[in-house]
Parts: C-alpha cells; sequence; structure tokens
C-alpha cells in the first residue's frame, strides 16, 4: 500500500506501525493542492481503508510556514467531479488526525473540516480567500458550520483574506482542541494516531460512522441510526474480546 517516501514526491507516505502518515510535500508552494496531489489523495483512501494494518491516519504537510495555501490557483481551469481527497469526502472511517502548521487556507479547511482530531502549532492561521479570487466558498463552509459557531464561518467567508482565525481562537471556537509548539507537532499528531490505533479497529470505525453519519439526519433518526450500528456490532468478536479482556486484566486481541 504504502509508497516509499522521495524528497521530489508531492505526497509522502509514511507507516509507523499501525499508523500512517500523509504529508503534502510542496513547501514552495505553501503546500497548495495540485491536480496531483488531489488524484493521488483520491487513489489512497481506499488503499487505507482496504488495509486492515492500517488502523490510523496523520495527515500534515512539510515546512513551517503552511499546510495549505489552498488549491493550486494555476490549475484552475474548469470544474472539476465531486472532491475525494479527505477521508470523509472518501467514505473512509478510520480515524483520521490533521496536524495544521502554519496557515491554512480556503481548500485546505476541507482536512479541517473533515477529520476526527485537528490540532495546530501555535503559528497557525485560518482563513478562505475564495471570494478574493473569484471563486465561491461552498462545501468547505458546509462543513465547517457542523464544528463551529455560524456566524464565524459567514465572517470567514465574507471577509475573505481579511480575517484569519489565529490558533488560540481557533482553540476557543472549537476548530482545533489542541495547540502545540511546531517542534511537538507531528510527534503529538502521531502519538494521538497511536492511541486511536490501541483500540478496536472495527468499534472505531463503526463509532465515527454512527456518528457523522447522523449529521446528515435529525436527532431522533440520528439516534436510531446510531442504536443500529450499536446492537449490529454486538455480534462482533471484539464485542467480547474486550469484556473478556478487562476481566483478565490483559491486552485485548482485537479483530482485524
Amino acid at each position: 500500500m504504502a509508497d516509499e517516501p522521495q524528497s521530489g514526491d508531492e505526497l509522502l507516505i509514511e507507516r509507523d506501525g499501525h499508523v500512517v502518515v500523509l504529508t503534502i510535500n510542496r513547501p514552495r508552494q505553501l503546500n497548495a493542492f495540485s491536480r496531483s496531489v488531489r488524484t493521488r489523495l483520491s487513489e489512497l483512501w481506499p488503499e487505507l481503508d482496504a488495509d486492515p494494518d492500517v488502523r490510523a491516519i496523520v495527515v500534515t504537510a512539510a515546512g513551517d510556514r503552511a499546510f495549505s495555501s489552498g488549491g493550486d490557483v494555476s490549475e484552475l481551469d474548469g470544474a472539476e467531479d465531486y472532491p475525494r481527497y479527505t477521508a470523509r469526502q472518501a467514505g473512509v472511517f478510520k480515524p483520521t488526525i490533521v496536524a495544521i502548521n502554519g496557515l491554512c487556507a480556503s481548500a485546505g479547511l476541507h482536512f479541517v473540516a473533515d477529520s476526527d482530531i485537528v490540532i495546530c502549532s501555535e503559528n497557525a492561521t485560518f482563513f478562505d480567500t475564495h471570494v478574493h479570487v473569484g471563486q465561491v466558498s461552498a462545501l468547505e463552509p458546509i462543513g465547517l458550520a457542523r464544528r463551529i459557531p455560524l456566524g464565524e464561518v459567514l465572517r470567514m467567508v465574507t471577509l475573505g483574506k481579511a480575517y484569519r482565525i489565529d490558533a488560540q481562537r481557533a482553540l476557543a471556537i472549537g476548530l482545533v482542541s489542541e495547540v502545540v509548539p511546531f517542534e511537538r507537532l507531528r510527534e503529538r499528531a502521531v502519538e494521538l494516531a497511536h492511541i486511536a490505533a490501541s483500540a478496536s479497529p472495527q468499534t472505531v470505525k463503526v463509532s465515527l460512522q454512527a456518528i457523522w453519519g447522523s449529521l446528515d439526519m435529525g436527532l431522533d433518526e440520528g439516534l436510531k441510526h446510531g442504536y443500529r450500528l450499536l446492537q449490529a456490532h454486538l455480534d462482533h468478536p471484539d464485542a467480547t474480546e474486550g469484556p473478556a479482556a478487562f476481566m483478565a486484566k490483559r491486552e485485548p486481541r482485537w479483530t482485524v
């Protein structure tokens, strides 16, 4: 599944036990998403989903200046298919942690909206430049409106490049759940991924499906959706292995 990372690759793929780290590697372009990066991510998510040894994924970027400045404007030459370059867009429910270093703008916000855990460095800033380059801002703010106050989303979109959310403001409004020094960012993201990877893979996957799926439903329907998934999981081996391991005071042996 995982490629051997090369210094010239625009997307680095590294394995650390049950964790895969994806690094956008275009620091000179402020890690703007090129067509090749978007295509490779779209191809990669189904591969990660199909690999039972992959239990958690970290997404970050090279350098300390930017996670991503957005889509590469030199390639904005027409309509594209619906994006499939985040886990949620690709229908993948393995735990995904995004580590935001430096600025995160426009299309980079897809990963903030769609990841399970979002952390950032102290120098991180978040903003949306779509309206100042003549582009409609739609998918990213619609996703973000499920995570942070609508007023913040509307302000970000309407004021464009003039409104920036710094790391501490991002933490205060729930855009990120943790702020760390840049030097600790990748290490902390991988640490969190290993914690997620230590749980029952099937249980984590189904839990995330229940939560993300409920966002498209009313409260009652969402609760019933979650309960159906909960009930169905009772037939899975991990549902009995977890309590058995706890009672025996041993590490659980999860089904993969």
